[in-house]
């Protein structure tokens, strides 16, 4: 009895904030490295959501600055709503505290404890409260907190707070100092072009030390916010129906009408029926056992799946590869959207990409992009449904390499959208394995490797037709020349027999003597209006004729000409370089048009 006295004086009971400080591993906060990133996330997140649901296009800069040795300063400021100073100190205060929690709807957040998360994580490593500046209106003044967490009580301890002078006419900013190193700066740029990719109508600034980049927005379009439904009759468990009877004064086939998505009149008298209750009784009345008497019928009835339309919030197959061309420059980029489905009652929807060639890297695995509810997914891939659908996919049959993944230069995106995303962790890194899910992701992937298998079998043939053009333009001339040398005549204009040969619009390039030389000879019965686009390291300054357009990124120099070209005709430009790059002809069909560079 005395050692059971002595271990009743321990036992307490520990707050949210508590366990957390002791777990931090379960928020994405288990290393100095990650705590970055996850920080980051967790702010952007706050700051999108607040964005759509304001109906303004999202602004968000970014500013990560070493502070001290250890010491690092992460601002996330954005143009939203603002949060109303009464509220400040709970949002970001108060582990478990949000707005979403309750709400079946697609959204980034439920839990409402990533940032108060963040908040907690600083005064653990640092002790530097975090400071929030928020503004509601032109109308309102701005108003600063410092802030940190009760950890025994898990409420927030305001330090100080006062109105402040802010430029912005509404929005947020968020302060947070905290331990960390710079070793994930790779990890963080991606994560940032990656949310840069799935939320298209969004701009984001970033200063990073002396270095500034920019993810802009390709979309003006202000997304619809989703809205919430009501929950579905097989989505509901016990203890949830045993809330919602006893909040409820309601008959019992009122209660199913109006507290769950797509129950009619008809549905709850069946559903009454099936239980053995009548349908006039009152629900907050009901017994346990009629509970689940109740709760049996509800999910052994027929009921059609919840709407979607308004609960969830998808891209779209032209925003996913526009997002993808911004920071991806490929050769071929397909998306899907599937139908959306349900699992246990929660309405879900994935979406699917796939790219190819480009710039992307020709050795090792293919580039995975995991994304849930516009989040991207940065750690845990191999735990992921997403990695196990990829891993599962044929692509062999689809004439792409396989080992578990498909390899080469591939790049696969999927983006799975859910009222309610099944993780495997709190920390939110990876899909769990769920059927319904994994069904709709096959399906989506497989799809694509057929519009992949016959892009890589037409470029295959594009190839050898290349090869016969390169021949044809490359050993005629020479077979020419080689003849008028022996018989001692004057050289043979071959260009006919390359006429009748192609009977196409011929491009060649070739550099000699360090001047680059762009021919095109139309063979074709009709008038060409031809755009030539040349992609190299030459500016082409004195270029003759002079380029109609020239921009510049990244060393390499975009030239246009715009020509038109009679039949029969040919067009030449030639400018000082060193030739390689690409060539591009726009405005003819693909079979009515041969590129060849000579130089190759």
């Amino acid at each position: 009895m005395v050692l059971a006295d002595e271990l009743a004086k321990q036992q307490r009971s520990i707050s949210v904030a508590e366990f957390f400080e002791k777990n931090k591993h379960l928020l994405g906060f288990d290393s100095p490295t990650r705590g970055v990133i996850t920080t980051i996330k967790e702010a952007v997140d706050n700051a999108l959501d607040a964005c759509e649901e304001a109906q303004v296009l999202p602004d968000i800069f970014i500013s990560i600055k070493k502070i001290s040795n250890e010491i690092f300063r992460i601002i996330v400021e954005d143009n939203g709503p603002g949060i109303v100073p009464a509220q400040v100190p709970f949002v970001f205060g108060k582990l478990l505290y949000g707005s979403r929690f309750h709400q079946i709807r697609q959204s980034r957040g439920q839990q409402g404890i990533g940032i108060s998360a963040a908040v907690l994580y600083a005064q653990l490593t640092s002790g530097i409260p975090t400071i929030v500046i928020s503004r509601t209106g032109p109308k309102e003044s701005a108003y600063k907190c410092e802030i940190q967490i009760k950890i025994e009580t898990n409420e927030p301890d305001i330090v100080s707070e006062q109105p402040f002078e802010w430029d912005r006419i509404h929005g947020t900013r968020v302060q947070i100092e905290f331990k960390s190193t710079m070793s994930a700066k790779k990890k963080l740029l991606e994560y940032l072009k990656y949310t840069s990719i799935v939320n298209p109508h969004a701009r984001f600034r970033v200063e990073l030390d002396d270095e500034a980049f920019t993810f802009d927005r390709v979309s003006h379009e202000i997304i619809t916010c989703p809205v919430a439904i009501q929950p579905h009759p097989h989505g509901i468990e016990f203890g949830q129906l045993k809330r919602m009877a006893e909040a409820s004064n309601a008959k019992l086939s009122d209660f199913l009408v109006e507290s769950f998505s797509r129950v009619g009149k008809k549905i709850a008298l069946d559903i009454c029926e099936r239980a053995g209750l009548t349908s006039t009784v009152k629900v907050k009345g009901l017994t346990a056992v009629q509970l689940k008497a109740l709760l049996g019928a509800m999910q052994a009835v027929t009921v059609p799946a919840p709407p979607t339309t308004q609960c969830l919030s998808p891209i779209g197959e032209e925003l996913i590869r526009r997002g993808l061309d911004k920071e991806f420059h490929m050769d071929f980029v397909a998306a899907r959207t599937r139908p959306s489905s349900v699992f246990s009652g929660h309405p879900f929807m994935v979406e699917a990409a796939i790219g190819y060639g480009g710039k992307l890297p020709v050795e090792g695995n293919a580039i995975v992009l995991r994304f849930a509810n516009r989040v991207p997914l940065m750690y845990q891939q191999g735990a992921c449904a997403i990695t196990s659908c990829i891993s599962n996919v044929n692509w062999k049959s689809y004439n792409i390499s396989q080992q578990a993944l498909p390899m080469g230069p591939i790049l696969i995106l999927v983006h799975v959208a859910s009222t309610n995303v099944p993780f495997t962790s709190e920390s939110k890194d990876a899909i769990a394995s769920i059927p319904e899910i994994e069904k709709e992701i096959v399906l989506a992937l497989q799809d694509l490797g057929r519009d992949l298998k016959l892009f890589v079998s037409r470029r295959d043939k594009n190839k050898v037709a290349e090869d016969r053009a390169r021949a044809v333009c490359a050993i005629i001339p020479e077979i020419a020349a080689k003849v008028s040398e022996i018989v001692e005549k004057p050289l043979v204009d071959t260009s006919p027999i390359e006429g009748k040969l192609m009977r196409k619009l011929i491009a060649k390039k070739w550099t000699r003597d360090g001047k680059v030389t762009i021919e095109l000879s139309n063979y074709t019965t009709h008038e060409g209006e031809i755009a030539i686009y040349d992609i190299s390291y030459d500016n082409a300054t004195d270029a003759f004729p002079k380029a109609d357009f020239v921009s510049e990124l990244d060393g390499q120099f975009t030239k246009v000409w715009k020509a038109i070209i009679p039949p029969q005709t040919a067009w030449q430009v030639s400018y000082t370089g060193k030739g390689g790059g690409l060539l591009e002809i726009r405005g003819i069909d693909d079979n009515k048009k041969m590129v060849v560079d000579l130089d190759v």
